[in-house]
C-alpha cells in the first residue's frame, strides 16, 4: 500500500467547480481541474473517502502513470514501463474494461485497448517470473486509458459501479435525472444554503432530486450503502474501508426537522419514487404526492423549486412541452418571493416560459447539452423559520 495516491474524478461537463469544492471540503489538494475531470492527491483513506463522500464524481480513477505516445509502438513500451506490481497483485485480472481518444493519432480505441492488455501481460509475467499464461482468477483491478492530444492517462478505477448508483433507485421511470447531477443542481441552489427554506420538485419522477437533497440536508454520505470493487483489492487496507464508513455513519445528522415535497402526474412514478426515498433512509423527510404541475401553489412564502421537466427531445413532443414550459411560467410567477431553477436542453425555455432568468449554468444531462436557468428570488428576513 502506498502513503500517496494520484487520484483522477471523472465528471459531467460544468459539474467540475462543484466536484472540485467536494474534494477541497474533505481536506484534498487539487493538482489540476480540466474539461470532465479534477486530479487530487490523497492519503491512505483517500480511495475510500472519495468512494463514500462524492457526490458530483461519475468514478474514483487512481492515475497510474501519464505519458506522451504518438504510435503502438510507444504506447506499447510505455505501458510496460510501469511496475504493475505495484498496483496489480498475482493471479489479479485486470481487463481493459474502456479506451477514449480525442484529437490523438491513436485514434482505435479496440486496439488500445489490445496493446494496453498485452504490455501489462508480459510486463506481469517479467515482474512474477510467469512462463506460460498469466492466470486472472482473483479479484478484479479494472484499466481505463483516456487520450487527449497525444498524453496518455493510465487509470486504474477503484468504484467498479458508477458512483451515480447509489443503491437506492432499484425501479426509475423513463429518462431519469442522474444522482450525481441531482446533487450538482442542489448544490448550486440557495434551498442549499439556506436553512428556512422548503425544497419542492413537481416533475419528481422517481424522486432523485428529493432523496438527493435529503441526503445532502442531513449530511449521509453517498455512498454508504453501496459496495465498490476496490473493498476486495489486496492492496489496499480493509480497515480503512470499516473505519471511513463508521465515521459517515457518526457524522449523519438526526436533529434537523425540514421537509422535502415531490410531485408528479404520474402514480406509478410517484409509488416508485416513496419506494426509493425508504431504501434510502430519508422517507420520513419527503412528502410524495400525485399533482400535476400545471395546478401548484403553495402558501409557503419563502420556497425553492428544482426540477428536471420534459425536455421534448422528439418532434412530435415539441408543442406538448411548449404548453407545458408556458403553464410552469405562469405558475412560478405567482410564487413571487420563491426561487425556482429548472434543468432543459430546449433552447427556447425562457421564451416559452416567459420570463428572462437571474443567471443560466451550461451542464450536460448525460450527452444532452443542457441549460439549468436559476431564477433566485429575494432573501427570507433571519426570523423567518
Amino acid at each position: 500500500m502506498k502513503e500517496k495516491y494520484t487520484l483522477v474524478a471523472p465528471c459531467f461537463f460544468g459539474m467540475e467547480k462543484m466536484l472540485s469544492k467536494e474534494i477541497k471540503s474533505l481536506g484534498f489538494k487539487i493538482i489540476k481541474t480540466e474539461d470532465g475531470r479534477v486530479t487530487f492527491e490523497v492519503g491512505e483513506k483517500g480511495i475510500q473517502m472519495a468512494n463514500i463522500w462524492l457526490r458530483c464524481a461519475e468514478r474514483v480513477h487512481i492515475l497510474v502513470d501519464e505519458f506522451e505516445a504518438k504510435s503502438f509502438d510507444d504506447l506499447y513500451e510505455q505501458t510496460k514501463r510501469i511496475d504493475w506490481k505495484e498496483y496489480i497483485p498475482i493471479g489479479g485480472k485486470f481487463p481493459v474494461k474502456k479506451a477514449a481518444s480525442i484529437r490523438s493519432k491513436l485514434a482505435s480505441t479496440p486496439d488500445i485497448q489490445s496493446i494496453v492488455k498485452k504490455a501489462i501481460v508480459d510486463k506481469i509475467k517479467y515482474s512474477y517470473d510467469i512462463r506460460g499464461l498469466v492466470k486472472e482468477d482473483k479479484e478484479e483491478y479494472p484499466i481505463f486509458v483516456f487520450i487527449n492530444k497525444d498524453r496518455v492517462s493510465i487509470l486504474l478505477d477503484t468504484s467498479g459501479s458508477p458512483l451515480h448508483k447509489r443503491g437506492y433507485r432499484e425501479v426509475s421511470t423513463k429518462a431519469p435525472i442522474r444522482e450525481t447531477l441531482a446533487s450538482g443542481l442542489i448544490n448550486l441552489s440557495d434551498w442549499y444554503r439556506n436553512n428556512r427554506k422548503i425544497l419542492v420538485d413537481p416533475m419528481c419522477g422517481s424522486g432523485t432530486i428529493p432523496i438527493e437533497a435529503a441526503m445532502i440536508k442531513l449530511n449521509m454520505a453517498p455512498g454508504l450503502n453501496r459496495e465498490f470493487i476496490s473493498e476486495k483489492w489486496r492492496t489496499l487496507d480493509k480497515n480503512h474501508w470499516w473505519d471511513v464508513r463508521k465515521e459517515a455513519f457518526e457524522k449523519i445528522r438526526e436533529d434537523l426537522d425540514f421537509k422535502i415535497y415531490g410531485f408528479d402526474i404520474d402514480k406509478e412514478a410517484i409509488e416508485i419514487a416513496k419506494e426509493n426515498a425508504e431504501i434510502a433512509g430519508v422517507d420520513e423527510y419527503i412528502e410524495f404526492k400525485v399533482a400535476d404541475v400545471r395546478n401548484f401553489k403553495s402558501d409557503e412564502k419563502y420556497g425553492v423549486i428544482i426540477t428536471n421537466p420534459p425536455y421534448g427531445e422528439r418532434l412530435e413532443d415539441e408543442e406538448s412541452v411548449k404548453s407545458l414550459y408556458r403553464d410552469m411560467g405562469y405558475r412560478f410567477r405567482d410564487l413571487k418571493t420563491w426561487s425556482y431553477y429548472i434543468i432543459t436542453s430546449y433552447k427556447d425555455f425562457e421564451r416559452e416560459f416567459g420570463e428572462s432568468s437571474t443567471k443560466n449554468r451550461k451542464l450536460y444531462n448525460g450527452m444532452l447539452e443542457s441549460r439549468y436557468y436559476q431564477y433566485i428570488g429575494p432573501k427570507p428576513p433571519r426570523d423567518v423559520k
